[in-house]
């Protein structure tokens, strides 16, 4: 049987105080899947994180080496590639192998000759890629090797140091002026190698872009340039003055080698021009002695000529001489030849007329009769 009181109980009890009718709590108003998806990053998380003590896979740049690490001890260094390992505490620590560029200004610097400068040095710092020297400095350089603010610093502390060095060895001449700016810098380089060297880091490119000196320095360089500049301008002009009359000098002498050598040219001239005409006076007494040996040569030619024509002569009336005197020595000889001229001249066409002596004949033509007359005086 149902207790009457009981029913009264549940009925008179206020919903304020139902358990089942209490307001929710936070968590149980945040959906499932986000709890579980919060809590799955955080275990991701925290595996993540264990992992790296167990194993590593990573890439090696070209400008980096790596260092593995195991429990505490350097295992090796790797070069560049892809590198991986295994085990417990295992880590890989890589190191830039890239310069790191350094630049360092000193302004108070003092030369050997008590002289104020300041300096500007730049320099290239390479860490090592060896594996013997990056496993026997690594410990002790740790902060150098994988910070470059670390390495900046100390780089620095050495800069400074061998500048001081450098300078303080050095006048302000051999320091500043001319080659010995060179001569400093390399001075530099060996003083930064060597200090860097111990710690495994290699310096390149050392360079001292500037110098900077006081201004009571500058005004006396200046006043030092200026005088030199004068002196030098005064030896330019002295032997540009020099120059000018040596040139001038030249072209006068030049002007009388011109006149010598043209005298020296018609004098020349005129010894050859007389030359030749002796030669020419000693071709013509050559013709003139040639046509006179050629004259006599035709005198004796024609004199012997003569002497033959003569003798030819001779022989040609030596008949007619040989007759003449025959002639003469015989009249009635004479008479002969006479006749038989005479009689060898009749033709037998001819006629004759004789008449006595001291008569003229007359002659007698179809046109009548012609007289004759005596022709001798």
């Amino acid at each position: 049987m149902k207790n009457p009181n009981a029913q009264s109980q549940r009925q008179n009890v206020s919903p304020s105080n139902s358990p089942s009718n209490s307001s929710p709590s936070f968590f149980s108003r945040v959906p499932g899947w986000l709890v579980g998806f919060i809590l799955a990053i955080i275990a991701i998380a925290i595996l993540a994180n264990l992992s790296k003590s167990f194993w590593y896979f990573e890439v090696i740049e070209n400008d980096q080496v790596g260092v593995t690490i195991e429990a505490g001890e350097i295992q090796g260094v790797l070069q560049p590639g892809i590198a991986y390992d295994f085990g417990l505490f295992v880590d890989l620590v890589k190191i830039t192998t890239s310069a790191v560029a350094i630049t360092v200004e000193d302004p108070e610097l003092i030369t050997l000759d008590k002289q104020r400068i300041g300096l500007e040095v730049t320099a290239d710092v390479f860490r090592p890629r060896e594996a013997d020297i990056v496993t026997s400095n690594y410990s002790r350089y740790r902060n150098i090797y994988l910070n470059d603010e670390s390495l900046q610093q100390r780089m620095t502390a050495f800069t400074l140091q061998a500048m001081k060095v450098c300078v303080g060895d050095k006048k302000f001449d051999e320091a500043v002026i001319g080659s010995g700016r060179d001569d400093l810098r390399a001075c530099i380089d060996d003083e930064l190698s060597a200090l860097a060297e111990p710690i495994g880091l290699e310096v390149r490119n050392v360079a001292v872009p500037q110098i900077t000196i006081s201004p009571e320095v500058q005004a006396g360089l200046d006043a030092i340039v200026q005088s030199r500049l004068a002196t030098e301008k005064a030896k330019q002009d002295a032997e540009k003055a020099k120059q000018e009359s040596a040139a001038q000098q030249a072209v006068e002498e030049g002007r009388i080698r011109v006149e010598q050598s043209r005298l020296q040219e018609e004098a020349r001239q005129q010894i050859t021009l007389q030359q030749l005409k002796q030669q020419q006076l000693v071709a013509q007494l050559q013709v003139i002695e040639q046509e006179k040996i050629n004259a006599e040569a035709v005198l004796q030619l024609t004199a012997v000529q003569q002497e033959v024509a003569d003798e030819q002569a001779l022989v040609d009336i030596a008949k007619e001489l040989a007759l003449a005197e025959l002639y003469q020595r015989f009249p009635s000889y004479v008479t002969l030849q006479i006749a038989l001229a005479n009689s060898a001249a009749i033709k037998p066409t001819d006629k004759f007329v004789i008449t006595p002596d001291g008569a003229l004949p007359n002659l007698i033509f179809s046109n009548g009769t012609l007289p004759s007359f005596s022709v001798n005086p």
